[in-house]
């Protein structure tokens, strides 16, 4: 049926709050893949949710057809290293992290799920191509020049600095909706200032 309405995949974020354990995640996540007729990709983002998937459950859900990778937004390389050594080259690993996105494609993963991009696409998109071009100096340019820039898109809780980003490049996102607030003035300014060494804004 998700197919016929033109949905092409599923990103689907481990359960939170009423955190399990890694039998009950492998558990929810097939009861899902088997529920539905198109690719699913984990999430795994301990930071939002207090709970990681381990890397043996990633070998165990890369055993079912349609799980097909995972968002790894952990922030640990030594995590994502294990799900690599441990799972087929057919599971595929993309960064959650736009600062990481040269060391998880260093580590074999397939890509990034980029804040970043929102505003900057084809700068992130260089990381990438400069990367399987191996050319890996540019690709490592690429990215630690983009690394100001993306700390100060999540000064504070994503996406409200992403949001302020995209408001000053002329598109009328709005200010988030509560419990999220607009960006802090002091975080404004910082802000602003890296999009301009960036190159993305001019006042």
């Amino acid at each position: 049926m998700l197919k016929t309405v033109g949905i092409d995949g599923l990103l689907i974020v481990t359960p939170f709050y009423n955190k399990t354990t890694q039998q009950g995640a492998i558990n929810h996540y097939i009861k899902i893949a088997e529920s539905i007729n198109v690719p699913i990709l984990l999430y795994n983002v301990p930071s939002r949710t207090g709970f990681s998937l381990s890397a043996k459950t990633c070998y165990e859900l890369s055993k079912i057809d349609n799980i097909i990778g995972i968002k790894e937004a952990s922030g640990n390389l030594s995590f994502a290293s294990d799900i690599r050594s441990m799972c087929d080259s057919n599971f595929s690993i993309y960064s959650g992290n736009d600062d990481l996105i040269l060391p998880i494609l260093s580590l074999g993963g397939k890509g990034v799920i980029s804040v970043l991009s929102n505003i900057a696409p084809s700068n992130v998109v260089s990381i990438t191509d400069k990367f399987f071009n191996n050319e890996i100096e540019i690709a490592s340019m690429l990215q630690l020049k983009a690394i100001p820039l993306i700390r100060s898109l999540f000064s504070e809780v994503n996406p409200i600095p992403i949001k302020y980003a995209l408001n000053l490049l002329g598109y009328n996102f709005g200010i988030p909706r509560l419990p999220l607030v607009e960006l802090s003035e002091h975080n404004k300014e910082k802000l602003k200032y890296q999009m301009i060494k960036y190159g993305l804004y001019v006042q």
